[in-house]
């Protein structure tokens, strides 16, 4: 006999509530163990209950471990990390070797250019790299201050997660 399908809302009596929560979570938990085991992945879950209580489970010897394997990750790597397959690596092959021709073809014609420059046109395009070198180190700049202080907020909601 089929089970009959349910609809997935908010159960109104607090003591089904609680039955299924806990049922669930041990399927959850269950399920956890045979990802872990059948495919030799490092499996780490988290639930946190409706009153605020934590359940955990961890495939290797400790949550800590498995955390810090996480927090290195995104780290060290935030772009190479996959949320259902969605986020990958922004550039894939093809736009590299686009990327790489139109620099070769750019240091070509830029030598071509260069060639017919007298003295103060020389000084004078060297002026102009200098500021757009400038501006462009500065936007960099800014750009690893916003970096640095979203991985501190990582670091702090990591640490915030480890002593609770």
């Amino acid at each position: 006999m089929a089970q009959k399908k349910i609809e997935i809302k908010r159960i109104a009596n607090s003591s089904a509530r609680q039955l299924t929560f806990s049922k669930r979570r041990r399927g959850l938990f269950k399920k956890a163990r045979e990802l872990s085991i059948l495919c030799e992945a490092d499996v780490a879950l988290l639930v946190f209950s409706s009153t605020g209580k934590l359940y955990e489970y961890s495939s290797s010897s400790s949550m800590k471990e498995m955390l810090n394997k996480y927090m290195d990750k995104c780290i060290l790597y935030p772009n190479t990390i996959q949320n259902d397959g969605q986020r990958t690596l922004e550039l894939k092959s093809e736009d590299l070797k686009g990327v790489k021709q139109q620099c070769q073809d750019s240091t070509q014609n830029a030598r071509e250019d260069l060639t017919a420059l007298s003295l103060k046109d020389s000084q004078q395009l060297e002026e102009q790299l200098e500021i757009r070198l400038d501006h462009i180190r500065s936007q960099k700049v800014e750009q690893l201050a916003k970096e640095i202080n979203e991985l501190q907020e990582k670091v702090t909601n990591y640490i915030w997660l480890y002593y609770i």
